[in-house]
């Protein structure tokens, strides 16, 4: 991954039709992931061979004129400084058909003080009369005014090339830290922050009974084994429909960011409440940054245990987190430090594992004795021919496959493969595996 853009802008401009519309450009998409098709605020972007995070930040709400200047100006910079903070690149989107109202002129100043990249997406602008209209929002000095459509895709192409060109230079080849970056992440009052004070043995970060306490992220550095860990504890992410106004509305930006800098993160779910949607959200998310995953169903101690229970919560992690069966989890305590250390344990594990490389014989070896067990499907009549995969260099294990047609490899088959590469090789625990299908002739 690398770089994020957030979507700022008023309610009701098109901020999330735009976030779909870009999600559903990605050509690397093929499913979606369970917990992640509703309310969705976070998701990797690819244009032109280039990835991103994209984060849709809500909306920023107007101020009433009968308000103070110096009040207008604390709401701004409530509603958007996060997102400044926090983002790469910023997609400012505003509405033609509305046209400049208040508040924007004083997002527009934030935004241009800040020193970050820019983009102003004039939505709605759905035929030449609404281009025509956008040329009024150069009055905000955010240079060029990008005219789009999100319903129609107008213009989203040349958005997008803009977004691609405003992010900071590719780091190229992924090259592993010596220091594991663990991030701690889950819904808020799961016992993130006591989670993270069990590791480190004082009190880092402030601990609370109040949900979303914590709203920055907060990097720890300890050492086990005399080898340095760095820890991130991030705020807790809500659902959608109650994420309130201000800053906290941008805890999952922050997250997001934690994410895209962790290698791996572990997930505290609450025993006493069982899992639940927005668990798996979380669980998305994670994915989605193709970071590393272990589950940590914390206050263990607050529940009644024993075999049968104990059975019960087994066959509701499975259930619930079908989509990520490598996933390992631990029954914990940050409030006793029950299997605190172990989580910890597994995590820099899967970190480990993830810098693991396939030889490319053992790779090819590995493909064709799939082919000959289970073929793939023809296309149209026709054979599909794989001719070679190898594991790229990246952050997240990749394997690339070169293949005649590569539009008609069905996603079911590069489950497969992934499968096989899973069977074959170790099974990569905690890690999400990238499958990329590419032309034989690239």
């Amino acid at each position: 991954m690398s770089g994020v853009v957030a979507i700022v802008g008023r309610p009701n401009v098109g901020k999330s039709t735009l976030f779909n519309r870009i999600i559903g450009e990605r050509l690397s998409i093929v499913e979606d992931l369970p917990g992640t098709t509703r309310d969705r605020l976070y998701a990797t972007a690819d244009w032109r061979g280039r990835d991103f995070s994209l984060v849709d930040t809500g909306g920023v709400e107007e101020i009433a004129p009968s308000r103070s200047s110096s009040e207008i100006e604390s709401g701004v910079r409530r509603q958007v400084e996060a997102a400044i903070e926090d983002a790469d690149v910023v997609l400012f989107v505003v509405d033609v058909k509305s046209g400049i109202v208040a508040v924007e002129h004083d997002v527009a100043d934030r935004l241009r003080r800040s020193g970050k990249p820019v983009l102003l997406a004039a939505n709605k602008a759905d035929g030449w009369r609404g281009e025509a209209q956008s040329s009024e929002f150069y009055e905000l000095g955010l240079g060029e005014v990008h005219t789009v459509s999100a319903i129609q895709g107008h213009g989203t192409g040349d958005l997008l090339d803009a977004i691609v060109s405003a992010l900071p230079p590719d780091e190229g080849e992924y090259a592993p830290s010596t220091a594991p970056r663990v991030a701690i992440v889950g819904r808020p009052n799961v016992g993130k922050s006591s989670f993270l004070n069990a590791l480190v043995g004082a009190e880092r970060a402030v601990v609370s009974d109040v949900p979303g306490t914590t709203r920055d992220t907060i990097d720890t550095d300890i050492v086990r084994a005399e080898r340095t860990i760095t820890l991130v504890d991030t705020a807790g992410i809500r659902r959608a429909g109650r994420i309130e106004q201000g800053i906290e509305r941008y805890a999952l930006l922050r997250t997001a960011r934690a994410l895209e800098r962790a290698d791996v993160a572990i997930l505290l779910v609450d025993a006493t409440e069982g899992v639940t949607a927005q668990d798996t959200h979380v669980a998305g998310y994670a994915i989605e940054a193709s970071v590393g995953l272990v589950l940590a169903v914390n206050k263990w101690d607050a529940v009644e245990r024993g075999p049968e229970n104990t059975e019960r919560v087994e066959a509701e992690v499975a259930r619930e987190f079908h989509f990520a069966p490598w996933m390992a989890h631990h029954f914990v305590s940050a409030k006793s430090g029950r299997n605190v250390e172990q989580t910890l344990a597994d995590a820099v594990r899967v970190v480990d594992t993830r810098a693991h490389r396939v030889p490319t014989a053992d790779l090819h070896r590995m493909l064709i004795e799939a082919i000959a067990a289970h073929p793939p499907p023809t296309h149209r009549g026709a054979n599909v021919r794989f001719h070679h995969v190898t594991q790229a260099s990246d952050k997240v294990p990749t394997f690339v496959f070169f293949v005649d047609r590569p539009d008609a490899v069905h996603f079911s088959y590069r489950r497969y493969l992934e499968n096989r590469i899973r069977d074959t090789f170790g099974g990569f625990p905690g890690t999400p595996l990238r499958i990329q299908i590419r032309g034989a002739r690239q």
